[in-house]
């Protein structure tokens, strides 16, 4: 259940809305839009009538939501989320580009992409430090010395970063390094880890598992949200089908005007794990873009014959900038601003 608040309201002029709620057996969210504020109403809702809110003169309107995800759903932020993470939008009107190499591998190797990245125009380096790998003789990531190498990165370039983490441990080693926590395919249903999200106060880019229904990404979308944590960005990473002989995953880009009807939560477009092979990647960075995402998540490497990972995917830093260049001509003809610097560094 969603209640719309008349607009010019705070928080502190609806407590009497939100006794309501609690007294019904139920949980208020306040989700505090641009020009909206909503109350999520979560729990056994079932037995709530929508009159029983009639009586106060705070509600616009109250609706039922039949999608098991609330706090996700479009419903509950019409106008959409946007965050500014230092200096970088993410939502509606905003579109950056995420880039950098797969894994750190050294401050030479991190330094060197970081700055050519930049000089392109990318506006967060993204980078592994741990590194979920299918098999166990596989690099797996540099841990605590990779995330000081990126903040190293971040300080010379000006730049936020991204990194994944793993598991709780690795989440609370990252905590003072990143600025967005990613959370991979393979972990999009660890539902313990999930919570932890919840209750901290970074970003999280939440990847698609490699299996999973739209409904499903968005229901672990929703434990973070529930959590306390209202700064969450789907990140759609291609999925596994069929077949795999020209790609390694099947990029789904139907699914980013699918979710825009669906949440309000910001969509971004990974074209290098999404296809496997540096040749598609640009394509389909374009196509990502005339989809409708919020951005997108590249991976760079000036030597990719010699990368720990992922090489084959990939672009040389040439083949970025020249991709940055086509991005920014396309963003004119939609209409659509491509973000190639850094703008204010208050985060909202």
């Amino acid at each position: 259940m969603i209640i719309v608040i008349k607009k010019g309201l705070k928080p502190e002029n609806i407590q009497e809305v939100l006794l309501k709620i609690k007294d019904l057996g139920a949980s208020p969210h306040i989700v505090e839009g641009r020009e909206q504020m909503t109350v999520s109403v979560l729990g056994k809702t079932e037995k709530i009538s929508l009159k029983d809110f009639e009586v106060f003169p705070e509600i616009e309107s109250v609706m039922r939501v039949s999608k098991p995800f609330k706090l996700a759903s479009l419903a509950a932020k019409p106008n959409g989320s946007t965050f500014n993470i230092k200096g970088v939008m993410f939502g509606p009107g905003h579109f950056n580009i995420m880039a950098g190499p797969c894994s750190v591998e050294s401050e030479d190797q991190t330094l060197r992409i970081a700055h050519a990245v930049k000089k392109a125009g990318a506006t967060i380096i993204r980078g592994g430090a741990f590194k979920p790998r299918s098999s166990p003789y596989s690099f797996q990531g540099m841990g605590l010395e990779g995330l000081k190498i990126l903040q190293k990165a971040s300080r010379e370039t000006g730049l936020p970063i991204i990194s994944e983490a793993m598991d709780l441990e690795g989440l609370r080693m990252m905590m003072d390094y990143v600025d967005i926590i990613q959370i991979g395919a393979r972990n999009m249903q660890n539902f313990a880890l999930l919570k932890e999200l919840g209750k901290i106060d970074k970003p999280i880019l939440l990847k698609r598992g490699m299996s999973a229904t739209v409904e499903e990404w968005l229901m672990s979308a929703e434990y973070i949200l529930a959590g306390g944590n209202d700064k969450v960005i789907l990140c759609e990473r291609g999925i596994r089908t069929f077949d795999t002989q020209f790609s390694r995953n099947t990029l789904d880009l139907n699914v980013v005007p699918i979710l825009k009807g669906l949440t309000h939560l910001p969509v971004v477009v990974d074209p290098s794990h999404g296809t496997g092979f540096r040749h598609l990647v640009a394509p389909m960075s374009l196509a990502g873009m005339a989809s409708g995402a919020d951005s997108l998540i590249i991976e760079v490497h000036d030597k990719p014959e010699e990368a720990l990972s992922d090489g084959p995917q990939a672009l040389l830093p040439s083949d970025f900038e020249a991709l940055m260049k086509k991005l920014v001509q396309m963003g004119e003809i939609m209409g659509r601003k491509v973000q190639t610097e850094i703008l204010d560094k208050k985060a909202s």
